[in-house]
């Protein structure tokens, strides 16, 4: 394990205000966001949506990194070029996902584990023979009457841990993904509760598993109420109540949290990390960042239609969204820029 290069590409990836670009959406995803615009599900035009994105002009001065799903990682633009290429002559930093997906929990109604570490090491050597600088595993925490269990909180926190430890062996850089899920009533309040209980368990096991905290990244979901709960606090209310969460749970030697989008509005989701670098940049121990999914690529994919006339426009609106999110980061993110 080179300790330094681990250190060296966290840094890198939440350097200069920018973030994490996630496009590693799995093919059942991806084909289901086509199919709610008429968009073909096939091989061809994930591909081809796949080069709109890599080959967006800018997109550099706002995206550090860019996450990448195995049939991507392994598609090339129409010249030959792989795409985990592309993005390093874009100076963009090629990333993949490794998990292969949440199942249901046995013996947990309503709960799923993450799966994906068997053959892991394997993987993740032929990813970095790739070009890939760093991975992505996500677990998902469901919250409801009952849940999240002990069992599932520390299950889903061992399974990160352990493939934190394995990336780091591999030398890429883990990226950390423990999701608190927005579906339900649940208040602000038991958001941050059930947030924080499942940062304390990553953060047990990641050191159980001796991860480089110095050599990971944190992508957590923003203490936020449930998306049915009928109260819906301010903008400054959610941005308070996460950095307070993350405050007591996460360690000052951790390099960056870089929040995902989790459902957000694209425009609600730059309005909140906003806020947080407004009140508190100044003086917390990590980078506040964003590895945002639809938060960014939604209002292109709406653009593009599968449409090759429409692809510039993507481009444009995907070079948006990252700026707005570039701008969140500074603290300069402002209801203008969506007039724009």
């Amino acid at each position: 394990m080179n300790t330094q290069q681990l250190i060296d590409t966290a840094k890198e990836l939440v350097a200069g205000d920018k973030g994490l670009l996630a496009m590693d959406e799995s093919n059942p995803t991806c084909n289901k966001r086509f199919a709610k615009l008429g968009i073909p599900q096939t091989e061809e035009t994930r591909r081809a949506y796949r080069e709109l994105i890599v080959t967006t002009p800018g997109l550099a001065e706002s995206i550090s990194g860019a996450i990448l799903y195995d049939e991507t990682i392994r598609q090339k633009k129409r010249d030959g070029t792989p795409f985990a290429k592309a993005l390093i002559e874009a100076s963009i930093i090629p990333g993949i996902k490794v998990d292969t997906g949440a199942k249901q929990m046995a013996g947990h109604p309503g709960e799923k584990i993450t799966e994906g570490l068997d053959g892991l090491r394997d993987r993740l050597k032929e990813y970095s023979l790739m070009g890939a600088r760093f991975a992505k595993w996500r677990a998902v925490i469901a919250v409801g009457d009952g849940l999240p269990s002990r069992s599932a909180l520390e299950a889903n926190a061992h399974a990160l841990a352990r493939y934190a430890a394995l990336c780091q062996e591999a030398g890429l850089v883990p990226v950390v993904e423990p999701e608190v899920l927005m579906a339900g009533e649940h208040s602000l309040e038991r958001s941050v509760k059930v947030t924080g209980e499942a940062l304390r368990n990553v953060f047990i096991q990641l050191n159980c598993q001796r991860v480089l905290l110095e050599g990971m990244i944190l992508k957590p979901n923003m203490a936020l109420p449930g998306l049915t709960c009928p109260a819906q606090e301010t903008v400054n209310d959610a941005a308070d109540a996460t950095v307070k969460c993350l405050l007591r749970t996460v360690p000052a030697a951790v390099p960056g949290v870089a929040f995902l989008s989790g459902g957000q509005s694209a425009e609600l989701a730059s309005a909140r990390l906003n806020a947080m670098n407004i009140r508190f940049k100044s003086h917390l121990p990590w980078a506040l960042a964003f590895s945002f999914a639809r938060a960014i690529q939604q209002p292109a994919l709406e653009l593009w239609k599968g449409e090759e006339a429409n692809v510039s426009a993507a481009q444009q609106s995907l070079v948006h969204r990252a700026r707005c999110n570039l701008a969140a980061r500074r603290g300069e993110y402002t209801d203008a820029m969506e007039r724009n």
